[in-house]
This record gives structure tokens, sequence and C-alpha cells, in this order.
């Protein structure tokens, strides 16, 4: 069950031209609206095993130039997403208690009073916890809260920038398979790395590796997550966080990203602070 801080929480950022016909001329014959079908592409031995699927397609007439409209919000660039959502990404160290460094990870800053969320993977068993925020300031950093069957933890900093910007947060729930996936985080220690791809899946559920539990109702992308990745943000195209990188999934047994990333909704992992998102 997650525990709630000593002090109140900070509050959510939530042309073409007609022409005349000839009266003379003979209208032309009728003709049956033409019909194809395409064969679905099948695994070879689906495909003699049984019977093809066919699809009917009626041949639609092109739009004009004069009804195609452009759309009424344009969509942000990603250099615009990234402007909005790296100030709010900071970099995780946890450190042994003989001062060397167990693991490096990433988090991100989601209200007004700088606390963070991040995978508890990578602070659980730490020592002493740093903070980097994007401006270069550095704070030690407590855990307040936990949900291990989420592998979610809330930090707070002991300092905070005198210029702190907390992300704005998303509803995972309008998601769909295909819509854009950012992520910001720290691989190799390569601070406020962007990558980009789509959401892959919905609703996944994982084991977790050496924790001895499944994660569930994850959110699958294929935007490149490598180690130190971990606890960052997943954001959508609006810039809003949507998820909190969780982990990734290679058969080799490797560490380095194969195509599958999986994070917590944000909406599950904002109850490590036991306060909904706005």
């Amino acid at each position: 069950m997650p525990t709630k801080a000593d002090r109140p929480y900070g509050s959510f950022l939530r042309g073409h031209h007609d022409v005349a016909p000839d009266p003379g001329a003979q209208p032309p014959p009728q003709r049956a609206p033409i019909r194809t079908t395409l064969r679905r592409a099948l695994p070879w031995t689906a495909a003699l095993a049984g019977p093809a699927l066919l699809v009917a397609i009626s041949m639609a007439p092109a739009p004009r130039p004069e009804d195609v409209q452009p759309s009424a919000t344009p969509t942000p660039a990603m250099s615009e997403v990234y402007a909005k959502v790296a100030p709010s990404v900071v970099q995780i160290k946890a450190q042994r208690a003989d001062g060397t460094l167990a693991d490096s990870g990433s988090g991100v800053v989601i209200d007004d009073a700088g606390d963070i969320l991040t995978a508890l993977h990578v602070v659980q068993n730490a020592q002493r916890l740093t903070v980097v925020f994007a401006d270069g300031t550095e704070s030690s950093a407590v855990i307040i809260s936990e949900v291990a069957e989420s592998d979610i933890a809330a930090l707070r900093p002991a300092n905070t920038p005198a210029q702190l910007q907390p992300a704005t947060l998303g509803n995972p729930s309008a998601l769909k398979i295909g819509d854009d996936a950012i992520v910001v985080g720290n691989p190799f220690a390569l601070t406020r790395s962007l990558s980009t791809g789509v959401i892959s899946g919905l609703d996944r559920s994982i084991q977790a590796p050496n924790q001895g539990r499944t994660l569930t109702g994850l959110i699958q992308f294929d935007a490149a997550v490598n180690p130190g990745s971990s606890g960052g943000p997943l954001v959508n195209r609006d810039g809003e966080v949507v998820g909190i990188v969780t982990g990734l999934v290679n058969p080799t047994g490797q560490p380095a990203f194969s195509g599958v990333g999986f994070a917590v909704t944000i909406d599950t992992a904002a109850g490590a602070l036991g306060v909904p998102p706005d």
C-alpha cells in the first residue's frame, strides 16, 4: 500500500474546372461498380492449412483538392514536444553504502512540490539517492512512497531548482495503437535523450525479471529504451506524460533494446503519491 508524505503534495499540472457536356454526345453505357478482392497476407503454413480470407473493397472516387481541409490543431513538431517535457526529466543515481554507483535511471517531476516518479527497481535497496535536475542542480532525495506491484516509486528531493518545471500529465485511456510514443530519459547516462516510436499494444502483462511478480495493465511501445531509461516518462504528441517506463524485453537476455518496451500508465503511477492526477 502506498504511504503519504508528511507534508501536502503539490498540485498536478494536470483546383478543377467544370466543362459543359456536348449536347450531341451519346451518354456512356452504364457499368457495374468495379469490385476487387485482395488476399490478406498470411504465413505460408496458414495459407496452406485453411481457406484464404478475402476482403471486398469498393473503388471510391479520389477526393477533390477543395475537399481536403487542414487540421484545426496542427501536430506539434517533435522538437516542441521535447522542449515541453525535457526540463521535467531528472537523472537518478542510486548509491551503495560505500558511495559507489549501484544503479542509474530516470525520473520525472510531476508537481510543484518537486515530487518525482520513477521505477522502483531503480531506487530499491539504495543507501543514498541523488537526483540531477535539467539545469544541473543536484539534490539528495528520499523515497516517500512505493507501489511494488506496479514497480513505481515516488521521491522527494531535499532541494529543488529555482525554476522548477513539473510535467503535464495526460490521459492514457485515450491512447490508441499506432499513436506516437515518445521517451525522454538517460540511457547509458546520456542525459535527456529523445527516442520516438509508436504505441504497439495496450493492457499488456509481463513477468518482472528477478522480482517474482507480474506487472499488468502496461503500455507496450517501440521507442528505444536501454539501461538508464527506466523511470523516465512516456509522452504523447502533446507533450503530456502518459506512462512511466518500467522495462524492456529482449529474448537474448541482455539488457539492450530489441523493439519492445513497457510503461506503467500515469494514472496507476500517480497512485504512488496517494493523489490522482488532475
